[in-house]
């Protein structure tokens, strides 16, 4: 197989060295680099890569202005932004995500410690630069769950919780497909998103100004409210639980699941218990397998799930899984989504019916 050719644009002398190292230590990658925006886009044709990785901020030509001119000449060129943890840096990938830029990577805190910068990389970025350039991986996942039973036969009534779980790819996907859901959606949607600290509320305060429906970070305690959406907090799991007559969510701080926390899993998990058959789960683009158990607590307890076709979606590793084990109902394009779950949350609801926003 030929090595997929890798181009780094940095301007630091420092994190060219570290990303060239680590990723020319994997026998399928080959590094060439540039010192700024000017010379990586002069470089472009005469190196064909395979995948750019852009830094954030660089003289010359910085990596958002660099995206934007890249995108220009080559649509369908996956790119990783290069991004630092702080909510400048945030802001930042959230406009480069918006402008193309196919997922992002932070920056490791202290690349003077070459050893746990080179780990890092080794565990974030080479993932998804295969993941993005179609190669597929092991996927690295909780211990297998005791057999399963068959589910008994649940007599399905009206849906009361929209689930969502996403990764790459994701902010893109909620941006296209939650505007689309009506502010009288009668029923509360919570949401995992991968993200890191900052990140998460950045991106639901982004969401929010765009929607018909609320869109919040979350913090423990806030009741699910009809018409509203909650954003897991990066850093921390999401749980929907009784507290009362009210469900409200809360958050954790157990050990990530899937190499996640937030985790799909744990969330769609929370929901099957406390919903049960009033659940419906949907899964967006995204990598790995994050879901998949979550889907089948929903599935056992009688619940709905639909997940996002692979032509729609960046990286068809989470929706594919469930699609897969045989636990989607429908799989569909982004487009499609937001109107199934119109129509499913429609559907045993003797309120007056609800259209799709447009």
């Amino acid at each position: 197989m030929p090595k997929l050719r890798i181009l780094i644009v940095d301007d630091s002398v420092v994190v060219r060295r570290i990303l060239t190292d680590a990723l020319s230590a994997e026998p399928d990658l080959e590094v060439i680099s540039a010192a700024h925006g000017r010379i990586a886009l002069a470089k472009l044709v005469q190196v064909n890569p395979d995948l750019v990785t852009l830094d954030m901020e660089m003289p010359e030509l910085d990596g958002l202005s660099t995206l934007k001119e890249l995108r220009k000449t080559h649509p369908k060129l996956p790119v990783i932004m290069f991004s630092t943890l702080t909510e400048r840096g945030g802001a930042a990938t959230l406009d480069a995500l918006a402008a193309g830029a196919n997922d992002y990577v932070t920056k490791p805190s202290n690349v003077g410690s070459v050893g746990i910068a080179i780990s890092r990389i080794k565990d974030e970025l080479i993932p998804k630069i295969r993941a993005l350039c179609g190669i597929q991986q092991p996927v690295v996942s909780d211990p297998a769950p005791p057999k399963r039973k068959p589910p008994l036969p649940i007599k399905r009534g009206a849906i009361e919780v929209v689930a969502i779980g996403v990764s790459t790819g994701g902010p893109n996907a909620l941006s296209e497909m939650l505007p689309l859901l009506p502010r009288e959606l009668p029923v509360p949607v919570v949401i995992v998103q991968h993200m890191p600290p900052l990140f998460t509320k950045l991106l639901a305060d982004r969401l929010s100004a765009h929607c018909s429906i609320g869109v919040k970070e979350c913090v423990a305690g806030m009741p699910l409210v009809a018409g509203e959406a909650v954003l897991a907090a990066g850093g921390s799991h999401m749980v929907v639980q009784k507290s009362g007559a009210q469900v409200v969510v809360g958050t954790n701080m157990e050990p990530p699941q899937n190499s996640c926390r937030p985790a799909v899993d744990v969330l769609f998990r929370s929901v099957a218990s406390v919903f049960g058959a009033s659940s419906l789960g949907v899964i967006l683009t995204g990598m790995g397998n994050d879901g998949l158990r979550g889907c089948e607590c929903i599935h056992d307890a009688g619940g709905q799930i639909i997940v996002q076709d692979e032509a729609s979606s960046v990286v068809w590793g989470m929706p594919g899984f469930v699609a897969r084990a045989g636990l989607a109902e429908k799989v569909l394009p982004l487009a499609e989504i937001a109107g199934e779950i119109v129509r499913r949350v429609n559907q045993f609801r003797q309120s007056p019916r609800i259209a799709l926003h447009v």
